[in-house]
């Protein structure tokens, strides 16, 4: 599909497995949702720009190559999205954080923002959108509409499991944005959940459910 990468490393793809499991605990899905948030950063961070740096090893001055300046923005979507934060941050322990509430109506199934907090030199970043779930994407759509609001111009989107209503409906409204996720599931049932999916992602994270 265009402008959606799809991760298929083994052992996300086994995590992902794992993560279905009706029978998985919070504390195993959460930790396997922090796992699989570290190698997806990897994923998402793989064409960063390099420039050559003077270094001094023990034996001799070199050049090196270190990411160049842009830096990066995670911006996990509320409440889900968290949970890729801890594994992300690892990776990139100098990246900026950005937090969007959104919750989903569970009527209408839109988009509505209750929290937005963001770094103000925004607009000068790359932004990592963050949620599992990319089911109707009414969610997503709204945290990019905020961002570019805000004058963001380099943006990408990661999750977990994307419906292909969810990816047509996201690409519809923000082309230029370019998916990555671990897999795209069959389609989205009656309430707007991705099946087989793995049911409410923050449900449970956060054993509220």
């Amino acid at each position: 599909m265009d402008g959606v990468t799809i991760i298929n490393h083994p052992l996300v793809q086994h995590k992902l497995t794992l993560m279905r499991d009706k029978n998985r605990s919070t504390k195993g899905f959460r930790q396997l949702l922090n796992e699989i948030g570290m190698l997806l950063a990897y994923e998402v961070t793989r064409d960063l720009p390099l420039e050559m740096v003077e270094v001094e090893t023990p034996l001799e001055k070199t050049m090196q190559p270190t990411i160049a300046s842009k830096k990066l923005v995670f911006a996990p979507i509320l409440r889900a999205g968290v949970g890729f934060l801890d594994g992300m941050l690892t990776l990139v322990p100098s990246a900026r954080v950005a937090h969007i509430g959104l919750y989903r109506d569970p009527e209408t199934l839109t988009a509505v923002e209750y929290y937005f907090k963001a770094p103000s030199d925004i607009a000068d970043r790359l932004v990592i959108v963050l949620d599992p779930m990319l089911a109707t994407a009414n969610s997503a759509i709204a945290a990019v509409d905020r961002l570019k609001e805000r004058g963001v111009k380099d943006l990408r989107f990661v999750c977990l499991l994307a419906a292909p209503e969810g990816i047509k409906n996201f690409r519809a409204h923000h082309p230029d944005v370019p998916i990555w996720t671990v897999a795209v599931d069959s389609h989205l049932n009656d309430h707007g959940y991705i099946v087989p999916g793995l049911g409410d992602a923050g449900d449970r994270m956060y054993g509220t459910k």
